[in-house]
């Protein structure tokens, strides 16, 4: 049984998959909606662990991670459990249960729809 969901970050009415929740942060200023959304996956990312883990995770071979081969980052596996739902919440990671362990992973429309948040948006042509 897959535990893998649809991330909040994307549109998938957009056709490349990988538009981002927000415009680019120089195009325009957010709506309400899109600012708490873009302010939970900062949030998410703001505390130092659950960077490591989702470096971590999107830096693994394979892209994809087991909770075993990340869990590492000087706390306690209940505080790792507790930092890496906290990223799910946040739509930046997503989860499978295989046997007894979990695999996490980073889809790329998310690395790519945070990359295009970031980035100054081209201009009209």
């Amino acid at each position: 049984m897959s535990n893998t969901k649809v991330l909040p970050l994307l549109d998938a009415a957009i056709g490349d998959g990988a538009a981002p929740c927000c415009p680019p942060l120089t195009e325009r200023p957010f709506t309400a909606e899109e600012a708490e959304t873009a302010a939970r996956m900062f949030k998410a990312l703001g505390d130092p662990v659950r960077l490591r883990l989702f470096s971590s995770v999107a830096s693994h071979e394979g892209g994809e991670a087991c909770v075993c081969d990340i869990s590492d980052v000087g706390v306690s596996q209940p505080t790792v459990s507790h930092h890496l739902k906290k990223l799910k919440e946040a739509g930046l990671l997503s989860s499978e249960r295989r046997g007894t362990w979990v695999y996490y992973r980073v889809e790329p429309s998310v690395l790519a729809a945070m990359g295009r948040l970031l980035t100054k948006a081209a201009p009209a042509a």
